[in-house]
């Protein structure tokens, strides 16, 4: 399975999202830039706890099942399905090279990831799109992408097991950035951060004008909140997770202290903020590119209270949530209750949605 690098199709395809915390799965019709979409399935399941453990798939068949689910509960017909891809086994670098045609690059690509990737290009599965961004006529920016094709063989396998044909593997990141852009009703220019903040893993795509300038993937996320409370409360993870979502008492004979939780969950968003942070400081002082303007969250971290306001106060940017749904169309299928509660975390499966085939 190839990797693919970001663009927009004909047919409309199931954008498959699968998190260590849930896997979504997402089909829309996106019917142009000034006329928005139509959703036309959404599906949510739990994963497992520890079924997928810092990207390592732990239990495929617990993964298989999660798929199903998804898929089944949204309604989508269509098997072809474009999944994503993130983490530590995944890189993305933006190069300098001398300038040459593509198929001149696409010949010497291999030599040329070598000097950019930490690992074995013969490990690797490797794509490359060149950008129309640099400024010396002797050079052209390149984006290179490599992840490692046992990551990828792993989605594949437990995609194929579920019933789906998967037609591409994209990068998350990149998802979240095709998530921006057909929910902007004008041409994104300037700097934005979008920052995805997922069970276990934090996605930061930088743009640009609309073009990647930094990405980075960030070994952290919302289950650190539900290991605080673990250990804060000395309950099981299951128990934490409803602690975490505001119930009042992991069970009947027990109350939850407030002040224990609260203080579990400041330390968790400080930790949280400050990795983010540091990685945005250092995009600022490794690049030309400009000031960024305002970060976009999402994902289901980015729910946590007070987070937002903590990460604004910590960076001085001007912080505001991604809703990936903004410019759906009215739907008679789903309540708007329900979209607007799932909302935050669907950025990279409407991304996914929105690359469609035949791109």
């Amino acid at each position: 399975m190839k990797l693919s690098l970001p663009g927009f199709g004909k047919k409309s395809v199931l954008g498959l999202d699968i998190g260590s915390g849930s896997v979504k799965a997402v089909e829309i019709d996106f019917q142009g830039q000034d006329k928005g979409f139509e959703i036309l399935g959404i599906g949510v399941a739990a994963m497992p706890h520890e079924a997928i453990v810092q990207g390592a798939f732990l239990n495929s068949s617990a993964i298989v099942g999660a798929i199903q689910e998804a898929v089944d509960t949204s309604g989508i017909k269509t098997r072809d399905a474009v999944v994503a891809v993130s983490g530590h086994s995944v890189i993305v670098k933006k190069v300098s090279l001398s300038r040459m045609t593509a198929e001149e690059l696409a010949s010497q690509i291999q030599w040329e990831a070598e000097q950019y990737i930490p690992f074995d290009v013969n490990e690797v599965n490797l794509e490359f799109q060149i950008l129309d961004t640099s400024e010396d006529p002797a050079l052209m920016d390149v984006l290179l992408v490599a992840a490692k094709k046992d990551l990828i063989d792993d989605y594949v396998q437990v995609m194929s097991e579920a019933g789906l044909t998967p037609i591409a593997v994209d990068v998350a990141s990149f998802a979240l950035a095709n998530a921006f852009e057909i929910n902007q009703t004008s041409d994104a220019d300037g700097v934005v951060a979008l920052v995805n903040i997922g069970a276990h893993v934090v996605n930061i795509n930088v743009l640009r004008d609309g073009v990647p300038a930094f990405t980075r993937d960030i070994t952290t996320g919302g289950n650190q909140y539900t290991q605080e409370i673990q250990r804060a409360l000395s309950i099981g993870f299951e128990e934490a997770e409803r602690v975490k979502r505001g119930d009042s008492a992991v069970d009947q004979n027990q109350a939850v202290l407030p002040q224990e939780v609260e203080n579990a969950m400041r330390a968790v968003t400080e930790t949280v903020v400050g990795e983010i942070s540091r990685s945005l400081d250092f995009f600022a002082a490794t690049t030309n590119s400009g000031r960024i303007e305002k970060v976009m969250l999402s994902g289901g971290g980015a729910q946590v209270a007070g987070l937002a306001r903590a990460f604004q106060e910590r960076s001085g940017f001007e912080v505001a949530m991604l809703n990936p749904l903004s410019r759906a169309l009215p739907s008679r299928s789903y309540d708007p209750a329900f979209l607007q509660e799932v909302a935050p975390s669907l950025a990279v499966g409407i991304g996914l949605a929105a690359r469609r085939s035949g791109f």
